[in-house]
Parts: C-alpha cells; structure tokens; sequence
C-alpha cells in the first residue's frame, strides 16, 4: 500500500471518529511527561475513550470531511483528540480534571453531538454528572413520591393508634 493511501485510510478514520463518536475533545499536552501521560491514557481507556495523536495536516484533512472545519485553527502544534463513543461527558470531564492538576495540558476545542464546541461549553459539560450520577439522581428523583406516601401513610397509621390507646 502506498502511503498516499495509507493517509487516506488515517484522514477517513479520524472522519469516522469524529462523526460516531458523542463527544471529542482536543487537547495539547506539551510538557506532560511520560508518567503523566501515561495515567492520562489509563483514565482515559478505563472509561471508554479512546485517545489518540495524530498528524496536524491529517486531521486537518478529517475535520474540512466531517464539516467541522472551525477546528482547524485549533490543530497547531502538538494536538491529540480523545474520542468518547459510549458517554459524551466522560472526555470532557476526564481531560478537565486532568488540567485542573497538570497545568501543562489545555483544552483547545472539541466537538459536541457533532457540532463543534466552545471551550466554556467543553467546561461546562465537564461539570455535569457522568452517566452512572445521572441514572442515580433521575432514580432518587423517582423515588421521592413513593418514600414520601409511605411515610405519610406511617404517619397517619401511628396517628390511629395513638388515638385508639
């Protein structure tokens, strides 16, 4: 294979990546050390999210096809992209906190449900509750009503007796 076409193989990957995927987020991480990164990419494969380092020209290439092109500025220098296929908070969120203790890797864009996303946006979903927090806080909200009547019911039940003593 030559390596023209092993480039357009790479360029659509990166397409696919980015049109499958619920959220990318796109990250330099200059003046991580091996280590650092190395529990980065951990974190990163334990919840599902792939990340990845690809060539600038090659991605620039993958987001002019997938129609995101107001990315391209963002792919300058040292750029890898963390794509999560199964949970669109958890690159968000992963790669936030991870900044928040390595000041050396900044967020430089992402892509969210396809549309691309301002850094504030990326922050702002990096604050929102993983899947696992949101299936556990629509479940006590469907608890409430039902806690509350048995508690009504053992209320008025303990009422009765008192009275009937």
């Amino acid at each position: 294979m030559s390596t023209i076409e092993a480039k357009k193989q790479v360029v659509s990957e990166i397409t696919e990546k980015f049109n499958t995927s619920q959220s990318s987020v796109l990250v330099d991480y200059r003046g991580l050390n091996v280590a650092e990164i190395t529990a980065l990419r951990k974190e990163l494969r334990d919840n599902n999210v792939e990340y990845k380092v690809y060539k600038n020209t090659l991605a620039r290439r993958a987001v002019a096809d997938a129609d995101l092109s107001e990315l391209q500025e963002t792919l300058t220098g040292p750029t890898a992209i963390a794509f999560g296929k199964d949970d669109v908070v958890a690159p968000a969120k992963i790669l936030h906190n991870f900044s928040k203790e390595h000041d050396a890797l900044e967020i430089k864009g992402g892509v969210i449900e396809g549309k691309v996303a301002t850094l504030d946006e990326i922050k702002e979903l990096s604050t929102l509750p993983d899947y696992n927090g949101l299936v556990s806080m629509l479940l006590s909200v469907l608890q409430a009503p039902i806690r509350n009547l048995a508690y009504a019911t053992k209320a008025i039940a303990d009422q009765k007796e008192e009275s009937a003593e």
